[in-house]
C-alpha cells in the first residue's frame, strides 16, 4: 500500500518541470551510483583473483600473491572469523565478502539518495509559497524517518555479523535506535530466539512515511531518486 501511494504521487509529478530536483543533485546521485558500482566491481575482481590464485600452483611468496592478499585480507579475515564463530567452514569467505559489498553498496546508495531527495524536496518547497512551508516540514520529517530506518537496518546487519559493541559505529547505532527499539522490545515478546522489535519498528516508520506522503506532501513528490 505504501509503495503504491508513493508511486502514484511520483507519476503525477513526473511531468511537472517546476517540481523537478535541481540538476546538481541529479548529477550527485549519478556520481554516487557510478562510484558505488565501481567499488563493488573492484571487490568482485579482487575476490575473483584471490580465488584463482588460491587454486593456482603459484609461489605464495611471489609478488602478485602477496599484493592480492595484502589488498583482500582486511576484508576476508574478519568474515572468515565470523564464519568460524558460526561453525561454518571459512572457505566461502571471499563470496560472502562480495555479497556484503553488494549489500553495503545498496545501503550506501539508499542513504545518499534519501539525503539527496530530502535536499531536493527542501529546495523545491522553498519556492512553493505558503504550500511550500507545509511541504518543507513534510520533506524534513520524511527524510529523517528514512535515515532512521536505514540506521535500524544497518544495526540489524551489524548484529547478524556479530559486530562488537566496542565498535564506535555500532555504539552510535545502538545509542540512536534504542529509544525506539527498547520500548518495543519490552512490549513485544520475542519469537523463540528472534527479536522482532526491529521489524515492528520498520513497519511503524513505513506507516508514518505513508501518512506524511499523503498529508504534508500531498501534491508533492516524496522521492526524486
Amino acid at each position: 500500500m505504501r509503495m503504491n501511494l508513493i508511486a502514484f504521487f511520483q507519476v503525477m509529478m513526473a511531468d511537472d518541470p517546476a517540481r523537478q530536483p535541481p540538476y546538481a543533485l541529479k548529477v550527485a546521485s549519478d556520481y554516487a551510483w557510478d562510484l558505488t558500482v565501481a567499488a563493488i566491481l573492484a571487490v568482485v575482481v579482487l575476490m575473483l583473483v584471490r580465488f584463482i590464485l588460491n587454486y593456482a600452483d603459484m609461489n605464495p611468496f611471489s609478488r602478485p600473491v602477496i599484493l592480492v592478499r595484502r589488498l583482500t585480507d582486511p576484508y576476508v579475515n574478519p568474515v572468515r572469523r565470523a564464519l568460524m564463530g558460526f561453525g561454518v567452514q571459512p572457505n566461502g569467505a571471499p563470496l560472502v565478502v562480495v555479497l556484503l559489498a553488494i549489500l553495503l553498496g545498496y545501503l550506501l546508495l539508499t542513504l545518499v539518495r534519501s539525503l539527496l531527495s530530502t535536499a531536493a524536496g527542501v529546495t523545491l518547497s522553498l519556492t512553493g509559497g505558503a504550500a511550500g512551508v507545509v511541504a518543507l516540514v513534510g520533506y524534513l520529517l520524511y527524510g529523517l524517518l528514512s535515515l532512521y530506518l536505514l540506521m535500524i537496518v544497518i544495526r540489524i546487519i551489524f548484529s547478524w555479523g556479530q559486530v562488537s559493541y566496542v565498535n564506535p559505529v555500532m555504539r552510535f547505532l545502538v545509542r540512536v535506535t534504542d529509544p525506539l527499539l527498547v520500548p518495543l522490545r519490552q512490549m513485544i515478546p520475542p519469537l523463540g530466539m528472534f527479536d522482532i522489535s526491529p521489524i515492528v519498528a520498520i513497519i511503524i516508520i513505513w506507516l508514518f512515511q505513508t501518512a506524511i506522503a499523503v498529508t504534508l506532501l500531498r501534491g508533492w513528490q516524496p522521492n526524486f531518486f
